[in-house]
């Protein structure tokens, strides 16, 4: 069967390699480059078990920029375009997913079913039903970590698909048959309650995150052991001792925008609990500056924007929000990120040299502690407990 990949980020791109191991699929993207790697099989995102496949595997899998060359002949479209939260409009730009609908339309592709990967807002499949008076397109959320994409894609956790026609029964068991697992739940609903799953899974993720920092914030300010606490806490089958390693906030792909989107849904519905999420992860940032002004630095320095180990995706990123709050209070600082290119970071200065980066620090931040930073411990401002997650 051919199918049609539109998008090569960490969602589509995992899904391409994975499902090129039993078919044939075309990954469509709008950058050059990016194209040019897949085809030479370099992955341009970082993730092991993409890496791993295009050195051992024999994939069915090829990448172009043109659409009717992916589109065409293809039983399925899965579209994983960007969708970016606009803050102004309170909504996902979900323009780049319309974008291939219309193109796959324009095709006259009746045979073709289209599967959106991107996260979108709670109905918006149903409007786009609508709008273009069509029935071919549902929603399957993904539940995919940056850097264990492919991972993820392997070893699902559960498959849902918003959908209980047959197009979704074998959408399903291609992800089925193309995972390692041997036991997979698989979930049939409509597209809405689809799209609300994945609002609702990123949000508790945000509140979990949330919530360990709050905890942590607490016990520094009262000069208490965070980790004994949270040992403590955690010990209780009902919390579980995982996602509980405090950080400077949540960020990436999907969290801030997911929890913001969600709310925006909330509009007509009573709730206090999904704004208060976003509020606390501000807070934290702002408590994290707090602490780092109480130490009087005259240069800051920033180990890492990317927030998370084996990852170089710093979207969003809450790190970025703490150097601006920074930099409002007049203090200078100093970036070490080694997948940076440029010599400036949001006017910054990106300083290669790691050696002269911890000489010139008064203080280090690091979200996650690493061995590097051992010989500057002293310097180094860090909420890892765990050294993980």
């Amino acid at each position: 069967m051919k199918i049609a990949v539109a998008g090569t980020g960490y969602v589509g791109l995992s899904l391409a390699t994975l499902l090129s191991v039993k078919n044939e699929v075309v990954a469509l993207d709008v950058i050059e480059e990016k194209v040019d790697m897949i085809n030479n099989r370099i992955s341009p995102i970082k993730d092991e078990y993409i890496e791993k496949f295009f050195k051992e595997k024999d994939l069915n899998l090829r990448a172009t920029l043109d659409y009717r060359e992916a589109f065409s002949d293809a039983k399925y479209v899965i579209i994983s375009t960007p969708t970016n939260y606009d803050e102004e409009l309170n909504y996902f730009d979900t323009s780049s997913v319309e974008d291939v609908i219309e193109k796959v339309l324009s095709m006259g592709l009746k045979h073709c079913t289209m599967v959106i990967k991107s996260t979108i807002p709670v109905g918006f499949v149903e409007s786009m039903k609508k709008k273009y008076h069509i029935d071919n397109l549902m929603f399957s959320p993904e539940f995919l970590r940056e850097g264990k994409a492919l991972y993820d894609n392997l070893y699902p956790s559960r498959i849902i698909v918003g959908g209980k026609n047959e197009e979704a029964k074998t959408f399903a068991d291609l992800l089925v048959h193309s995972s390692l697992k041997e036991e997979v739940p698989i979930l049939f609903m409509n597209s809405t309650e689809a799209e609300a799953v994945k609002l609702f899974a990123n949000t508790y993720l945000a509140l979990r995150v949330a919530y360990f920092n709050e905890l942590d914030t607490y016990a520094e300010i009262k000069g208490l052991d965070t980790k004994s606490i949270i040992d403590g806490v955690c010990l209780d089958p009902r919390i579980g001792n995982h996602y509980n390693n405090p950080s400077f906030g949540y960020g990436g792909y999907c969290l801030p925008k997911d929890t913001k989107q969600l709310l925006a849904n909330y509009k007509d519905v009573p709730e206090n609990l999904i704004e208060a999420i976003i509020k606390s992860n501000q807070t934290r940032k702002e408590h994290i500056v707090n602490m780092i002004m109480n130490k009087k630095p005259k240069t800051v320095g920033v180990y890492r924007l990317t927030m998370k180990t084996n990852s170089d995706n710093f979207r969003a990123s809450a790190i970025q929000d703490i150097i601006l709050y920074l930099k409002e209070n007049n203090v200078k600082v100093v970036i070490y990120e080694p997948t940076l290119n440029s010599e400036v970071f949001a006017d910054c200065e990106v300083v290669k040299d790691f050696n002269e980066f911890k000489k010139i620090s008064d203080v280090i931040l690091a979200n996650r502690q690493e061995k590097i930073l051992d010989e500057v411990k002293d310097k180094v401002y860090t909420r890892d407990i765990y050294n993980r997650d």
